[in-house]
């Protein structure tokens, strides 16, 4: 359904420059994930540093980031 946000209660319309950036936020997302994706399929050589542990930490951090800065543009005016 188009215009689907129009119905949801605390969304607003986004004017163009702001639908570019988010635009831009997801592409820069989906660069990050096939980022996390090759660093997942790299060997490990020292698995005491615990490469998993940090490389889904990261993950769960770039994709906070990433969320918060689709909030940034989109500014709900909800909590």
């Amino acid at each position: 359904m188009e215009n689907q946000h129009r119905k949801i209660s605390g969304y607003r319309e986004l004017t163009q420059d702001e639908i570019d950036l988010m635009n831009e936020i997801k592409q820069k997302g989906k660069e990050l994930q096939l980022l996390i994706d090759k660093i997942g399929t790299t060997p490990t050589s020292n698995p005491s540093a615990e490469p998993g542990r940090w490389l889904s930490m990261a993950r769960t951090d770039l994709q906070v980031g990433i969320m918060k800065l689709t909030r940034a543009v989109a500014q709900p005016d909800f909590f």
